[in-house]
């Protein structure tokens, strides 16, 4: 018999030059979910990915000096390391610039012309670049973007439209007789009484005032508009309309497509009706989550929040983040992020409640019986009821993530950690261990203990992917067989005659006010890293810095060698990047270099280059580079430092 599927997607992402924490907060929420089905048994489909197309990309790109699609490249690279760095699950990650993709909507398109849907007429209204969105004169609040409160631009351009008031009865119908299909109830309610009650207007599908999209197949001077390109994504990424659709027919309708509450319209209003148009069944729930905002509302130096995942993982850990993210905010209501709020709940959660039971457990056992708990054991005071507070939380946690309540689930197994940490004050282990006569009690309370422990660690599993193991490996478990999800809800599984191993602990303290120091550095840092400077204000600190003087002994700190180019290969999704092997006298160095929009990888075989050979080796892309090859550049181009006749590679430059 085939597993029961589970189809979960989050929004396709726009790319974005800046990545912060709250990119992160669907796709987290949507992994925990992947995780704890696939641990009941389903057959899950995870779906991410990026929404490519659209003015405001084609705009950017031109900005840089690059092609659309060499802009998009870059970033979506650097979101695929971020999922990868968060530990996501994501069985498939959709571009709309995926070939398969752009035919696929244009064949929707097409259809929905064929079978009247879509029409032809002229458009004239206040469009949001940044949101893609047109407004009437009547929606605008101050003249500006009622969404984002930036400016907008009277458009006025023949369009294609989709009949989006044909589907208004409908829709109102269909959430009315389902009331599970938006959640939360208030976002229901917000769509129901702000938007399809008060009546739709059809919807522009089309433009013809920028070339970055998908061209509409018979009529090629417009482009398919945001909504029918980047909404149909859910199906593309299932083969929807090609030669083999069985993954379509296999996962389709979606369980849930979890957003952000800000694009809960689109996902329950226009989405629906292309779907119902289409003749195809609806998505069974759309969750639309809150948002979780930065303290005082934004990025503040002055409260050191730093807000870069990458910045928070490496010094935190991929768990820490993860935990917070999903227990600090109930899911559904907006929150705030804060550098002092993850510390706090770092040190109380996650190293004073589990880290110090783990540590306390583990060396407990290894202390009073040599790391393995003998099978003479004596029942006593207590035990009941932390057995029973255990063997409950294991039903509760799966009621609440079957209803993405991620914060109250988290609640329910800290409670269960509390309850086992006080049981420890309530037995005193160390106490029972003075007389011999108390071993067997002794031995039953730290088999408790770790058996607590184990069905923690695997209700834990969904939301932190690393700690569960390093749990396992501490309290000497080495079969998967005794942390399966189902054995959660049985008491007496920690195997008899496990070796317990003492480890570092799971989350270390931190010191609050050493910290926050620390981050409000980095805030500061990355800030100033980012001011963008006119091509006049680097010239000027270009020559600012040339009559900043050194002495000798500081220019000999710099190693300067030869290096002769043993080959050179373009660095995978990155256009700037160059792998080179370069030999330096008796050894070959792999250096990572920005210059691939100046040299190809073959005319640079061969040449003779001035590496500065004591640089401390960095990671770009995940690639090591071990020096930096010198350079002149201006504002137009860049050439290489080389030698213009032939010397042993490794000769020191002086």
């Amino acid at each position: 018999m085939d597993r029961k599927t589970f189809y979960i997607t989050t929004p396709i992402y726009y790319p974005s030059d800046k990545l912060h924490i709250g990119h992160s907060y669907t796709t987290v929420a949507a992994d925990a979910v992947a995780r704890y089905k696939r641990l009941k048994g389903y057959d899950v489909m995870f779906l991410t990915g990026t929404d490519e197309h659209g003015q405001k990309i084609e705009r950017k790109a031109k900005e840089k000096g690059v092609t659309p699609k060499q802009y998009v490249d870059e970033i979506v690279a650097g979101i695929k390391e971020l999922w990868k760095l968060l530990k996501i699950t994501n069985d498939r990650f959709i571009r709309t610039t995926d070939p398969h993709h752009e035919k696929t909507v244009q064949k929707i398109f097409k259809k929905l012309y064929d079978q009247g849907d879509i029409y032809k007429s002229e458009y004239e209204g206040w469009y949001c670049t940044p949101c893609e969105s047109f407004w009437t004169k009547t929606q605008l609040v101050d003249g500006k973007c009622p969404d984002c409160g930036r400016e907008v631009e009277l458009t006025k351009e023949e369009s294609y439209f989709f009949r989006l008031s044909k589907y208004q009865d409908r829709l109102i119908k269909h959430i009315e007789e389902n009331p599970d299909f938006i959640q939360p109830v208030s976002r229901q309610n917000e769509m129901l009484n702000n938007f399809l009650r008060p009546g739709l207007e059809d919807l522009c599908v089309s433009r013809t005032t920028f070339d970055w999209g998908i061209p509409v197949s018979f009529d090629d001077k417009h482009v398919v508009y945001v909504w029918i390109d980047a909404l149909s994504n859910y199906i593309t990424a299932l083969n929807y309309m090609s030669e083999d659709d069985s993954d379509y027919r296999k996962y389709w309708p979606a369980d849930v497509h979890l957003v952000g509450k800000e694009i809960v319209r689109f996902h329950t209003i226009i989405w629906p009706a292309m779907l119902m148009a289409l003749g195809e069944p609806l998505p069974k729930q759309v969750f639309g989550h809150g948002w979780l905002l930065l303290e005082g509302g934004k990025m503040s130096k002055s409260k050191g929040n730093v807000v870069d995942p990458v910045v928070l993982v490496e010094k935190y850990g991929v768990d820490a983040i993860r935990y917070f993210l999903l227990r600090e905010v109930p899911f559904g209501s907006d929150g705030v992020f804060s550098n002092e709020a993850l510390i706090n709940r770092i040190n109380s959660d996650l190293a004073n409640d589990l880290g110090n039971l783990v540590s306390r457990t583990v060396a407990m056992i290894d202390k009073y019986f040599g790391g393995k708990l003998p099978q003479e054991r004596q029942a006593g005071e207590f035990d009941d009821d932390l057995i029973k507070t255990v063997t409950d939380t294991p039903q509760k946690v799966e009621e609440l993530l079957d209803r993405l309540q991620f914060s109250t689930a988290l609640t329910e197994i800290w409670k269960a950690i509390s309850r086992t940490n006080k049981y420890i004050d309530e037995t005193m282990p160390w106490a029972l261990a003075k007389s011999e006569e108390n071993k067997a009690r002794l031995a039953a309370v730290l088999y408790n203990l770790a058996e607590s422990i184990r069905i923690v660690s695997i209700l834990i599993q969904p939301f932190m992917p690393e700690t569960p193991e390093k749990i396992w490996h501490q309290l000497g478990i080495n079969d998967k067989k005794y942390v399966e999800w189902e054995t959660a809800k049985k008491w007496g599984v920690y195997p008899e005659g496990a070796a317990v191993n003492k480890g570092e602990p799971l989350f270390p303290r931190i010191d609050v006010k050493k910290e926050l120091e620390e981050l409000e550095k980095l805030t500061l840092a990355a800030a100033e890293n980012k001011e963008k400077q006119s091509p006049k204000q680097e010239t000027e600190k270009k020559d600012a810095e040339k009559n900043e003087y050194i002495t000798i002994e500081d220019f000999e700190k710099l190693d300067l060698r030869v290096g002769k180019v043993l080959e050179a290969q373009k660095v995978e999704n990155a256009d700037k990047l160059l792998k080179l092997k370069i030999e330096v006298g008796n050894e070959v160095r792999q250096v990572v270099s920005g210059i691939a929009k100046y040299y190809s990888p073959e005319e640079l075989k061969g040449k003779y280059v001035v590496l500065v050979a004591n640089l401390k080796p960095v990671k770009l892309r995940g690639i090591e580079s071990q020096g930096m090859i010198l350079a002149a550049s201006d504002d137009k181009d860049l050439v290489l430092v080389t030698i213009d006749k032939e010397i042993n590679s490794g000769t020191k430059v002086q």
